[in-house]
Parts: C-alpha cells; structure tokens; sequence
C-alpha cells in the first residue's frame, strides 16, 4: 500500500473509520485473548504442573512470576514497536505484532510439564511469556491509533478510541470461555491435556485477524506526516526527550487502573479456588458475565468522556474503583454463591469508567508524529509496576495478613496515586489535535 493515498471523501472516510474500528477491535480482542489465556491458566494449573515440588502457596507464587515475565517485556515491545509505528506505520506494525503474539501462544500449548521434562517446562514457558508480552506491548498504541487517527476532528474521540480498549473485555470472554468449554469437554484430564486446547485454537483466531487488517488504509495522519517528510528518525528517544512528563503520568495514572483489573481477572482464581473454595467453573462463568457486562460499559463510558471530559469521567472512576475493592472483598468472604457471583459480575463496571476513556486521555497527550511510541510507553510502563507485580503482591499480602482487607487497601493506595497523576494530565478532550505533526 502507498502512503501517498488518494483523497477520500466524506462517505469513503466514514467507512474507513468503521472498518478501522472494527479492525482494531477484532486485533486486539485477538492479542488479548492470548494475553489472558495464560493469566487465566496460571491461576488454575500452572503451579501444580510446573512447580509441583513447591507448597501451593509458593507454587502460585512462582508461577504469578513468570506470569510477571510478559508484564515486564511489554515496555519493550512498545519501545520496539512504536518506533516502527512512527516510523513505517500504523498498520505494517499491527500486522507484525499480531502474528508474533498468536505464534507465541500457539507454541505454549506444545509446552512439556515438570513431569516430562524438569525445569526446562518452566524455562520455555517464561520464553513464550517474555515474546508474548512485547508482543502485546506493540499492539495497544497501534490499534488505538488506527481507530483514532480516522476520526479526523470529529469530537467523540473518546466514545471511538474505547471500541480498541473492548478488545480486554471481549478477549477476556474468548479466553474464560475457551478454558470452560475445554475443561467441560477434557474433565478429569483437564490437567493433562485439556488445558492445551485454548492455546491452540489461537492459531485460526490469528488468521482471522490478518485477514481483517489487510483492509484497512494506513490512518491519513500517518500518510500525510509521510508525505509532508516529518516523520521523525528516532521517535522513541525524541518522545522521551520531549514527552518524559506525559509518559510518566500517563503510566501513574493507569496504576489505580491496572491493579484492581489483573486483581480481578486472575489473581481470583487462586483465591477463589484455594481459600474460598469456590469451583473452576463457578469462577470462571462470573468472570465470563463480568466481561460481557464491560462490552457495554467501555464504549458507554468511553462516550460520557467525550460529553464531560476525560479527566473529570477518569477521576470519578479512580473513586469509585478504590471503594469497590472493600466491597468486592467483603463480599467474596461471604462466601454465599449469590453475593460472590453478583460481586464478580459487576466488578468491572467501575474500572471501565477509567478505562474506558483511558485510551484517549492518554494518546491525545502526545504529537502526531511520536503517537504511538508516547502512547505506547506511557500505557505500558505502568506494567512494570502496577499490573504485573498486582496478583504477587495480593497473594503476598493475602499470606501475611489471611484477609481480603489487605488486598483492597492495596488496591485502594494504587487509586491514591492514579487520582494525583491524573490530576496533573492535561484535559485535551475539547481540543482539536494538530495532526501534521
């Protein structure tokens, strides 16, 4: 494809922003379905088949730190890949970063346990982590771009930039059903093999979403900084040089964000399963109903931003988020069917109303021509300390103190530091971006 594109008009660009949407949020569902998948199966087979020597306690612990591993790789995925993105494209990127996710994932279901061949099981497993993780790493900033780079002045920046951020909820309806279909189907064996079976149905997922992005044109803001020549040689380090400030608050104010959702999503199947001794499948369709319910409430928040600006809808969500946790904990421990399964079905509502908006408080931060690698950093650094530490440090905590209290506090602190973060970000939603970079 040529980046010296013929103008469109009004109606062809409308339906590029549709298929540039549908595009970015059938790849990143994609991406993360194969991202949650080994969340998900961390949490409920990863310590007793490739740490069976260890205590249940330390076992979980181990295999959260290699979960930790993909966390730790996406900074550099998103350094790699958005000096690609500034520098060949938007969509070239994305088709890159999508088959060498779906590669990864694919292999981790050929993966022998310690039974089969010791600790290299464990070794090759965190290799699969570590490419998985950069390539996630390079996805976010690319989809979020390609939606957003076609809405061309129009104000529901918000409102279209969430339909990419949809792809978390929906790949995490993929990944939770994909692991309750296959442990109906393998039962007993679900230990064995039946596990493997999510992992390598990635492979046609995968080629369902190359087959979707070989459609889109490249974003007109990305052809015109390569026409007009101002596309700059080095984007990482000049985003760094010139951006630090925005990348930093953008990776703080995702830390109140990123904890509670990896808290949520996989940190509750090991305390689930082992102190309150709720059932695989139990978790796993609450888990399926909270992710259905927040396909709605992103783009819903993601549309609210747009009428009442980012930062207000984002503090707001931070808010109520950090008070959720002590409900959400207090309710769990319970431990009566109901009230765990309302409390899990809902738990994502009040996040969405950050993360929703998230993906356009943080990408309008940053000039056109260093987009995605700003984007990108300021999204993904947060992993380092937020996101991928989260299921540790609950499991940690949950081991010190024997209560969800502790975990709920913690996740509180996150929100603390998310509110003052967001706080010194400056509200671009009303602004029309200069796009020529």
């Amino acid at each position: 494809m040529s980046l010296n594109q013929i103008p469109l008009s009004d109606s062809q660009q409308r339906l590029q922003l549709r298929k540039a949407v549908v595009a970015s949020t059938i790849g990143t569902t994609i991406e993360w379905y194969d991202f949650f998948l080994y969340s998900i199966v961390t949490g409920l087979v990863f310590p007793k088949l490739f740490f069976p020597q260890s205590n249940p306690l330390t076992g979980t612990l181990q295999a959260f730190s290699v979960y930790l591993v993909g966390f730790i790789a996406r900074p550099i995925g998103a350094a790699l890949f958005g000096h690609f993105g500034d520098r060949v494209g938007r969509k070239t990127t994305l088709i890159v970063t999508l088959g060498l996710m779906g590669a990864a994932t694919f292999l981790v279901g050929f993966v022998p346990t310690y039974a089969h061949a010791g600790v290299w099981g464990a070794i090759i497993l965190t290799a699969l982590r570590l490419i998985q993780g950069i390539g996630v790493g390079g996805e976010w900033g690319g989809s979020v771009l390609l939606a957003m780079e076609w809405t061309r002045g129009r104000p529901n920046r918000g409102l279209v930039t969430s339909w990419p951020q949809m792809g978390v909820p929906l790949g995490l309806v993929l990944a939770n059903l994909a692991v309750l279909l296959s442990s109906r189907i393998s039962g007993d064996a679900f230990f064995e093999w039946g596990w493997r079976l999510p992992f390598f149905l990635s492979i046609s997922l995968i080629a369902i979403g190359l087959y979707i992005r070989l459609g889109v044109l490249e974003t007109p803001t990305f052809a015109a900084l390569a026409a007009d020549r101002k596309l700059s040689p080095q984007p990482v380090l000049e985003v760094l040089r010139k951006h630090s400030r925005e990348i930093l608050l953008s990776a703080l104010a995702r830390t109140g964000q990123q904890a509670v959702f990896y808290v949520f999503s996989a940190f509750i199947f090991s305390y689930g399963t082992t102190v309150l001794g709720a059932s695989r499948d139990f978790l796993l369709i609450a888990l399926l109903t909270a992710s259905m319910l927040s396909c709605i409430t992103n783009p819903l928040f993601g549309f609210v931003s747009d009428r009442f600006g980012r930062k207000r809808t984002y503090l707001l969500g931070i808010l109520l988020t950090a008070m959720f946790g002590f409900v959400y904990f207090a309710a769990l421990d319970t431990r009566a069917p109901a009230v765990m399964f309302v409390v899990i079905a809902i738990s994502f509502v009040p996040h969405d109303m950050m993360y929703g908006p998230q993906a356009a408080l943080i990408a309008e931060s940053f000039d056109a021509r260093l987009r995605y690698s700003g984007a990108s950093l300021g999204y993904h650094i947060a992993s380092l300390f937020s996101g991928g530490p989260a299921p540790l440090i609950a499991t940690a905590l949950l081991a010190r103190y024997h209560t969800g209290f502790s975990v709920a506090a913690y996740l509180a602190a996150c929100g603390v530091v998310s509110a003052i973060a967001t706080r010194c970000l400056v509200d671009r939603t009303h602004d029309r971006l200069d796009e020529s970079g």
